[in-house]
């Protein structure tokens, strides 16, 4: 055997903690070694280039680079191997840097041990070794993307304009998330439909978009390539086919209820349209407070008499819906943090206490001329609510708040100079291109910026003027004053579904409760499960630019993939010694992928592996009784050798 070691300095990552030519010589000493050579970065074409004439002219036949993670530059390295004529599957990594340099940065002697112990033990394991495979699945170009937000949107557009089917689901009765309720958008104050409705539209009108709205997805599973989709559509008892939206329904309806897409500011009926852009642009009844549908019998159906179009279907059911994609995006948004549960702040207790998004909606209403109710003239907002709290255990940034608190701030200010607006805040974070300046005009305009958030509000019950209290930690001046209305610019929190999803698609989540993605530098939109990426908020907090970008990626990343009509898959794969299995099972139940299922062979049951499922996780190779499972690329034989070299 003859194997190759190579030691990379990184750029200096390794080398100024590691003392690479100590670790050069250990392994030079070591059987079987017979080239060493350390590098700058090996990485880089002339370090591949090493690599590609040594095997040709030393004859190697295992490589063995002590570097970065294989989780960044494996694939790099595999590649090089590959073109020299070498199966890619006899190199093996040594991680000495995220291992050894990085986490014990002030103690290089132990780290420079450490390094030699894993440049070691990879040799051990290059030893055993043995040649595998890569395996070929059919692929498609059906795509499910779920949630239809801006994210989404992008995603499916982008997709569908490349020729794609796409299956777009959405649980609202229209789609455009969050967005579609704002007023204008910051820095440039384009009106938030101006935007985005011409992208509802396309979506509605698109022939490669499956539009699935007041939708859910029921159930996954399957695999890249071959997932199974059940989708549960919820009944609008209104034919969309026949509707012409006429209005003459709302119009008799008796029932009045708060509205949701106003945020409980005006009031909606029981049948009726989300919102005047709404695609579709169909009406729905909502069952849970419609007459004839809570209380049966003839009560009520007013709506039914007189539509001239007999669309409305008091009789109408939930549909399943089923359909097999090849990969999904998953672009589920965002809920915003319920200022209810920061109790001192009194929201849902004290009238003039709103969130931002309340004051969204008065300020889209005052652009059609339509005023909610009189503000005041001192207007106040506090920042991160919801956010940067350890008290609630959200410590992260929502990113957006002080950016739309500025929004709203200048627009309540332009409409009325007179008005007396503050913005309490922590740190003001304005991060993107063009931001820092529309938080100065916004000090130019009279907007005064206070650093301090209030610990507590209370209201003064004669004027019901909310009586504020706070420290500026610039001045040091105590502040405590009365304001008309008080905003609270609540932060970004987990849609409430993410868990659901997160169950079906085995997506992991961050500590945050937002779905993780597989690496944040070189797989920012790819997650851990294969063919499966994500988009926007459902990622964690960013504005809307962001979310376009993203929903942009995710679709370049599935088209990527789907485009070749194959799909390359790790011969690193779970195997059965069919000889030694007894079909007990236990390795069945235990599966976290579902990847393994018993079969009669031959008069007797064994377990028998899904390559396209399994994730080499090893947990069937720690439960079979009888030895019968072995992971490639990882044996048995191997993790014994390994863990004996590392207790020499």
């Amino acid at each position: 055997m003859r194997i190759g070691v190579y030691v990379c300095h990184c750029g200096g990552n390794i080398s100024e903690v590691v003392e690479v030519q100590e670790v050069a010589e250990f392994t030079r000493k070591q059987p079987d070694v017979v080239l060493v050579r350390d590098f700058h970065h090996m990485c880089s074409d002339l370090g591949q280039q090493l690599i590609l004439d040594d095997i040709a002219k030393e004859k190697l036949d295992r490589i063995v680079v002590a570097a970065c993670s294989p989780q960044f530059q494996g694939s790099t390295f595999m590649r090089t191997a590959e073109s020299a004529g070498m199966n890619p599957y006899l190199i093996e990594m040594a991680n000495i840097r995220e291992h050894c340099s990085w986490p014990h940065f002030d103690f290089p002697e132990d780290a420079t041990v450490k390094a030699k112990y894993l440049t070691n033990i990879s040799i051990t394991k290059a030893r055993l070794d043995e040649p595998l495979e890569k395996k070929s699945l059919p692929l498609g170009k059906r795509v499910l993307v779920i949630g239809a937000g801006i994210a989404g949107i992008q995603a499916s557009l982008d997709l569908a304009d490349a020729g794609f089917e796409v299956y777009l689901v959405e649980k609202e009765p229209s789609i455009g998330g969050k967005m579609a309720k704002l007023s204008r958008t910051f820095p440039t104050e384009d009106c938030s439909a101006c935007i985005l409705s011409p992208k509802m539209a396309d979506v509605g009108n698109h022939p490669n978009i499956n539009l699935y709205t007041y939708s859910e997805v029921k159930d996954i599973s399957g695999f890249l390539g071959n997932f199974e989709v059940t989708v549960t559509k919820k009944p609008r008892y209104v034919d969309k086919n026949k509707c012409v939206a006429c209005g003459e329904c709302e119009e008799k309806c008796p029932v009045k209820v708060p509205d949701e897409f106003e945020e409980g500011l005006t009031t909606r009926k029981a049948i009726y349209i989300p919102f005047n852009f709404a695609v579709p642009y169909k009406n729905l009844i909502d069952d849970k407070v419609c007459l004839r549908l809570t209380k049966g019998g003839e009560t009520c159906g007013l709506c039914q008499k007189v539509c001239a179009a007999e669309a409305i279907n008091f009789n109408d059911q939930a549909e399943e819906i089923k359909f097999t994609v090849d990969t999904i995006i998953v672009a589920t948004g965002y809920d915003t943090y319920d200022a209810r549960e920061k109790k001192v702040y009194g929201y849902g207790k004290y009238k003039n206490v709103i969130t931002a998004l309340e004051m969204e909606r008065f300020l889209a209403h005052a652009a059609e001329g339509e005023a909610l109710r009189d503000l005041g003239k001192r207007i106040a907002f506090i920042q991160c609510v919801g956010s940067r709290d350890e008290q609630i255990g959200r410590e992260y940034c929502s990113r957006v708040c002080c950016m739309y608190a500025a929004k709203l701030a200048q627009l309540l200010k332009r409409s009325d100079p007179k008005k007396d607006i503050y913005i309490f805040y922590t740190d003001m974070r304005t991060y993107g291109k063009g931001f820092e300046e529309y938080y100065k005009r916004a000090q130019r305009e009279g907007v005064k910026f206070i650093r301090g958030r209030p610990a507590e509000l209370m209201e003064n019950p004669e004027t019901q003027k909310v009586i504020l209290k706070t420290e500026d930690t610039l001045t040091r001046q105590l502040i405590e004053t009365e304001f008309d209305t008080v905003v609270l610019s609540v932060g970004m929190q987990p849609n409430s579904g993410a868990e659901q999803i997160a169950s079906q698609l085995r997506l992991a989540r961050g500590t945050d409760g937002f779905f993780q993605e597989a690496h944040p530098k070189f797989k920012p939109v790819d997650t851990l499960s294969d063919g499966i990426f994500l988009a926007g908020t459902a990622q964690g907090p960013k504005d809307i630019p962001d979310s376009v970008a993203q929903g942009s990626a995710a679709a370049a990343r599935a088209m990527a993939l789907m485009n070749p009509g194959e799909y390359v898959t790790e011969p690193f794969v779970s195997a059965v010694n069919e000889d030694l299995c007894a079909g007990c099972g236990l390795c069945v139940a235990l599966c976290p992928y579902d990847a393994l299922e018993l079969v009669e062979k031959d008069g007797k049951k064994i377990s028998q592996v899904n390559v396209s499922l399994c994730k080499c996780c090893g947990s069937c190779v720690a439960t079979c009784p009888a030895g019968a499972m072995e992971q490639k690329g990882f044996l048995t034989a191997q993790m014994i050798s390994m863990v004996e070299t590392a207790l020499e």
